[in-house]
């Protein structure tokens, strides 16, 4: 079955044209300038972009990736790609080994089925001082031993871990997650400058939620902002709700690492979708207020309500990317990072039809995954 978009603004990171593409089995076969040359779908001249990839996730809709459970995974999913996530990492949180080993070894049946790109595991290797809404008495040191049986429950599926280099065991266990092709992660944590150089020189090559959960830049004491914003190697995550980071600071950020280094996550948990109440992130009791997710106790920020849509178009209006920067940043640079580019991440032949329909005003009004419309434009 074929279907040609007419009429749209296709949005790559190369820019934007006027244009049509067609889709076949899936995937993209063509893309062209102007008029398509037969009859197809007209999208009234909105634009098309590529389907928003999440690589750190907890849930939506009420559901939670930390549970492990497959009912919850997919109503989550389902919320997301609503809201134009057509590729989803599933984030854990801090737990006990074999509640752990339990989620990953279940969320990695739903990776093989496609529903997931794979596990996360922010925690339990992280700081004390920046556990955040982490669970800190089941926090612990890095065991490359511990790790192992952890990348071992996800069958394959295990894409990345946090974890706060300055602790004992970090380097050895960021030695592991990349010899068996995990992302080591920095994150939630209390490193100065040289231990975050330390971390980055064995293996790690991505920041969890830059600024948010380690010290602040300082000019004395610049810490680990400084050291993986400057690190050619490093791709930064960015929650970009208006609540974690400062458009000021987000808009650094992105200047510094470029959109070839920048990635927005939503750091969404299960109460994304919903209205305030009180949930659960892990063990931890949440209250969301607002939109704003706070632990019941302490009231730390417990992930976000954010969906990557508000994501995309708060970083044009408030952050001012240019289209084509804001698709690299949703899309094709989280698409690099999970090793996924040469199938999704922008608009081209032969790569997956993952796409989503903006207005004007940037509102998602249709979205399609591998071809087929989730909702239609």
């Amino acid at each position: 079955m074929s279907l040609t978009l007419a009429d749209a603004r296709i949005v790559t990171p190369g820019g934007i044209h006027e244009g049509w593409l067609t889709i076949e089995d899936g995937r993209i076969t063509h893309v062209g300038h102007g008029s398509a040359p037969g009859p197809g779908l007209s999208v009234g001249g909105r634009h098309v972009v590529p389907g928003f990839v999440d690589i750190h996730n907890h849930g939506g809709a009420g559901g939670s990736f930390p549970t492990g459970e497959p009912d919850q995974a997919r109503e989550a999913v389902a919320l997301h790609r609503r809201h134009g996530t057509t590729t989803t990492m599933a984030s854990l949180v801090t737990d006990s080994p074999d509640r752990l080993v339990r989620a990953a070894s279940a969320l990695a049946e739903l990776c093989e089925e496609g529903l997931l790109a794979g596990i996360h595991f922010e925690g339990p290797y992280i700081s004390r001082a920046r556990c955040g809404a982490h669970d800190p008495t089941l926090l612990r040191e890095p065991s490359p031993q511990e790790f192992a049986e952890l990348v071992k429950a996800g069958r394959g599926h295990v894409r990345m871990v946090t974890i706060a280099p300055e602790l004992p065991g970090a380097l050895d266990t960021i030695r592991l997650a990349v010899s068996e092709g995990v992302l080591a992660a920095v994150g939630h944590s209390d490193a100065g400058y040289e231990q975050t150089i330390a971390g980055i020189e064995t293996g790690a090559s991505v920041a969890t939620h830059l600024y948010n959960a380690m010290p602040p830049l300082g000019h004395r004491a610049p810490g680990p902002v400084a050291a993986l914003l400057d690190d050619e190697r490093v791709t930064i995550e960015l929650i970009n709700d208006g609540v974690h980071v400062h458009p000021a600071m987000l808009r650094l950020a992105y200047e510094v690492a470029g959109p070839g280094r920048t990635a927005l996550i939503t750091d969404a948990m299960s109460a994304t979708g919903l209205g305030d109440g009180d949930y659960v992130l892990g063990s931890m009791g949440v209250r969301v207020d607002g939109g704003v997710a706070r632990l019941v106790e302490g009231g730390s920020i417990a992930g976000s309500t954010l969906t990557m849509d508000v994501a995309f178009r708060r970083s044009v209006r408030e952050v001012g990317m240019s289209l084509p920067d804001a698709v690299q940043v949703a899309s094709l640079t989280p698409a690099r990072v999970l090793g996924l580019a040469d199938r999704i991440g922008s608009i081209a032949v032969g790569k997956a039809a993952d796409l989503v329909v903006l207005s004007d005003e940037l509102e998602v009004t249709g979205v399609m995954k591998d071809g087929v419309w989730v909702t239609e434009p």
